[in-house]
């Protein structure tokens, strides 16, 4: 799915391609864009629950699963 054309015209960029370990992908980095999304006044992400699914879902958006990739 990356790099591919969209109506716009526009390509993609993410998800990237995703071949193991990312070490730009930290709990540092997750408690940023949790930061960031508490700021435009969503609740803070306090349950573990919570946290393990928006760690999935960040990580969903930035990589291709590697059975995705082709």
């Amino acid at each position: 799915m990356s790099n591919t054309r969209l109506r716009s015209g526009a390509e993609r960029s993410y998800p990237l391609p995703h071949a193991g370990p990312d070490a730009r992908f930290t709990e540092s980095l997750v408690n940023s864009v949790a930061a960031v999304l508490v700021g435009y006044g969503y609740p803070r992400i306090d349950c573990s629950a919570d946290r393990a699914a928006f760690e999935t879902t960040l990580g969903a958006f930035l990589y291709n699963a590697l059975e995705n990739r082709t």
